[in-house]
């Protein structure tokens, strides 16, 4: 009988791949494990098994495996299922999942290696100089890579001089798996067995008195052995002794002292846990308890609702307790990076060592360690605290998820698949591991609060902050009057001024919130009005004082600041509008001797930046601290009395459905940044027009009206959660077969599913990297069937590929488009 696997590839393609397996292998592999398998003409991939079974494909000759690469499965069966779920429900293949799921170095890719053909005669006369230098290298080495091949011609494409090669006959390719992940291994050191007598050792320091650093060295060990019975790492011992590795080499050398080695992990957290019974909840958060236990009683995810510094993370502490002590994990989801540093210093402090931390800052040796503790089910990772991609790690014995700052629109993936949103996914993990799962927020979204408020979520809230400190106070400045009346300075109002004065003069820190990067966002020439912009996407470039160039924050292209105007010649160019590094330099000239810092995507970019930027914060070793939204999230400063915004209405005038919401979302958030110790802390928003509704409902903390009012809306409009959003992205690089495209696109779809279909309509960036954009947006009511609306989709995507002048155009699915 004849055995087959099923594979799935890390590419994207929807069909799962066929490989020819022998009886041995078809016993021994199990779902989950890597395999690696050739595809295409030379590639060879690392899948994903998936199934085994004796049916041969029809449509095409399956080729062998290549090697199998785990022992056990790295991915579990319901993890397997979870990923299913995201591919069917996000509308991308399971592919993509994976690609996206796994750390990069699970899945190895060969490398093409350049051999010598030892059976060819070469004329090296009729070598060209490029194939001679290759011919030659080849005489002095087994094998070469590609990239050693681009050293030695100094040239980036070397492909059309291989293959030349390769076609003559002169040498052989050959592709060849590399493995990325490699364990760390500390060395440490040790006393040979000959001299652990106490004869021994002082026959040894006797022979040594020649050699006194050697002695020294030999002595250092025996103290450091004695003060604990840990393993002793070279570098101690170097340290200790003041002997150089030389040193420490030649006793090695001699077979004095024996060299061994460690694997370790990359990342540990020190650290004794603390008593998690010493938390003193509050009434407010007893309540809360109570009422999230009662929800996990009925099984059903858990919204609460808590004002800004209530002590929703003490909650959640309790909560992870109680799971760690049935025996289970507990995963904490944030929507940002820059939170996980304040959140780990606190849960180490009840958990100690067994919180570990997952996300893109990692590197992916770190990313693999973390994967393998969860898969073991390891002490070190009880508890994991991560970004979305934390959603995708192997949990085997899940009892708690915590989305914490669960209305956040950083837990969606906009690009590449598969574009999720970590929220409903948790949702959905939660259900297959059946544990219970809390959402928190102290300005939930409109769908979680619908959920809520339709019985599909359990609710518990907190409306007072802990230690019965008050709201902040939120006051609006009219900044259109005030420059009116030339009371401005740059883009500070006279108010807000005489607020970081005070604030400063009482020794409290500053906050100020601009959620726009950069100096400028837009260069002018006075003259004849032209904007540089950006060659390959329809946005003006912004103005980077710190680096003096135009850089476009779509495609990443960049130019120095042109001295005149590109258009006419003229040297007039004047800088509109303004970003947090213009903030940031006006504070210096406004304030001299105040310490400013800057928190936004150009300054952490390296991988501890957020926490070198909080901590120094959290120090009081920065006064002012200028950001865009990383500021806003759930970030606990003890010592914030002031607050600014510094222009409200840029976020309003947005043009989404959700723009409304987002506002008193972010504002609120950033509000509550303010005064959380006994001190009642204050906010001051600069805005053309006060009067707008959204501005008057942050400044009385009234979620009920914002959530009453945009409900409403979308109510008559036709929006979430009332009904379901899939929004189609065409893109291409010809304008016009785009336009043809999306109406052929936009009218198979009203013909098949009626009306409620919007576009197609450009985006308001409707070019990014040279390629034109169009949206087409599907308006699904609750009624109808998801799974079949899908379905109907994805046919009318075969007519459309079936359409050979269409080919080039890609289609985007972004499912609960956000």
């Amino acid at each position: 009988m004849e055995y087959f696997l099923e594979v799935v590839l890390p590419i994207p393609l929807e069909k799962l791949f066929t490989y020819k397996i022998s009886e041995a292998e078809a016993d021994f592999i199990q779902a989950g494990m890597r395999v690696a398998v050739p595809f295409g003409k030379t590639k060879i991939y690392t899948a994903l098994a998936y199934k085994v079974h004796t049916h041969a494909p029809e449509a095409y000759e399956p080729k062998e495996i290549y090697q199998i690469l785990d022992e056990r499965p790295v991915v579990d069966k319901v993890q397997l299922k979870h990923w299913e779920w995201v591919a069917n429900y996000y509308m991308c293949t399971l592919g993509e999942v994976v690609r996206s799921a796994l750390p990069s170095a699970f899945l190895l890719e060969s490398e093409t290696l350049i051999l010598p053909n030892k059976n060819a005669k070469v004329d090296e006369l009729q070598l060209t100089d490029d194939e001679f230098l290759i011919y030659e290298a080849l005489q002095h080495q087994t094998a070469l890579k590609i990239s050693e091949v681009s050293d030695i011609l100094d040239k980036k494409n070397v492909l059309k001089i291989v293959n030349a090669m390769v076609h003559k006959g002169i040498v052989l390719q050959k592709e060849e798996l590399y493995e990325q992940y490699r364990p760390k291994l500390v060395r440490y050191v040790k006393l040979a067995e000959q001299f652990e007598g106490e004869e021994q050792l002082s026959e040894l320091l006797n022979d040594l008195t020649r050699a006194p650093k050697q002695s020294q060295v030999v002595l250092s060990l025996f103290q450091l052995r004695a003060k604990s019975a840990k393993p002793i790492p070279i570098s101690e011992l170097e340290k200790e002794s003041g002997g150089s590795r030389s040193v420490i080499k030649a006793l090695i050398d001699k077979n004095i002292l024996e060299e061994y080695h460690i694997r370790k992990d990359r990342v540990e957290f020190d650290g004794r846990s603390g008593d998690v019974g010493a938390i003193e909840l509050n009434e407010h958060q007893h309540r809360a308890l109570d009422d999230i236990q009662h929800g996990f009683d009925e099984e059903k995810p858990v919204l609460l609702h808590g004002v800004t510094s209530s002590g929703k993370t003490e909650v959640y502490v309790k909560l992870i307790k109680k799971c760690l002590d049935e025996g289970k994990q507990a995963l904490y989801l944030l929507p940002e990076i820059a939170l996980t540093s304040q959140l780990i210093n606190r849960l180490q402090q009840y958990f100690g060592h067994q919180v570990s931390v997952y996300h893109s800052k990692y590197s992916i040796h770190e990313r693999v360690e973390v994967w393998n503790n969860v898969l073991n089910d390891a002490e070190k990772a009880r508890i994991v605290i991560g970004a979305r991609s934390s959603l995708f790690l192997p949990f085997t014995n899940l009892g708690l998820v915590v989305v914490d700052e669960e209305h956040e629109n950083s837990f969606k993936q906009f690009d590449p698949a598969p574009r999720y949103q970590a929220r409903d996914a948790a949702v959905v993990l939660a259900a297959l591991h059946s544990a219970n799962i809390v959402l928190g927020s102290a300005t939930p979204s409109i769908e979680s609060m619908y959920n809520a408020k339709t019985a599909k979520y359990g609710y518990a809230s907190m409306a007072h902050r802990f230690g019965d400190v008050l709201m902040p106070d939120i006051n609006l400045v009219d900044i259109k009057e005030a420059t009116r009346k030339r009371r401005m300075k740059g883009h500070f109002s006279e108010t807000l001024i005489k607020a970081i004065e005070e604030a400063l003069e009482e020794g409290g820190q500053i906050i100020l919130f601009q959620n726009r990067r950069g100096f400028a966002p837009v260069v002018e020439c006075t003259t004849c009005g032209h904007v540089a912009q950006c060659p390959n996407c329809d946005v003006s470039l912004t103005y980077h004082q710190h680096r003096n160039q135009l850089r476009c924050h779509y495609c990443g292209y960049h130019m120095a600041l042109q001295q005149a105007c590109l258009a006419c010649g003229s040297p007039t160019l004047d800088k509109k509008g303004f970003g947090t590094e213009q903030i940031q330099q006006e504070l210096g000239q406004l304030f001299p001797d105040v310490s400013v810092g800057r928190m936004d995507l150009d300054t952490t970019r390296g991988k501890y930046a957020y926490e070198k930027i909080i901590s120094s914060f959290e120090n009081q070793e920065m006064d002012i601290l200028v950001g865009t939204q990383m500021v806003t999230k759930g970030l606990d400063f003890r010592n914030v009395s002031l607050v600014g915004i510094m222009n409200a209405d840029s976020m309003l005038n947005f043009p989404d459905y959700r723009a409304h919401e987002r506002s008193f979302q972010m504002l609120t958030q950033v509000a509550g940044r303010a005064g959380r110790t006994k001190k009642r802390g204050k906010v001051l928003i600069q805005t053309y027009n006060p009067y707008h509704q959204i501005l008057q409902q942050v400044t009385t903390n009234n979620y009920d009206k914002m959530f009453q009012e945009q409900f409403y809306e979308r109510e008559q409009f036709k929006y979430p959660p009332l009904v379901r959003l899939i929004k189609i992205t065409l893109k291409d690089k010809d304008f016009n077969k785009l336009n043809e495209a999306a109406d052929w696109m936009a009218g198979s779809l009203r013909n098949v599913l009626g009306t409620q279909i919007l576009g197609p309509e450009y985006p308001p960036v409707a070019r990014i990297r040279r390629d034109y954009l169009k949206n087409i947006l599907i308006k699904i009511p609750r009624k109808q069937p998801l799974a079949q609306t899908k379905n109907s989709i994805k046919r009318i995507e075969k007519s459309f590929n079936a359409i050979s002048k269409y080919k080039s155009i890609r289609l985007v699915y972004n499912v609960d488009h956000i």
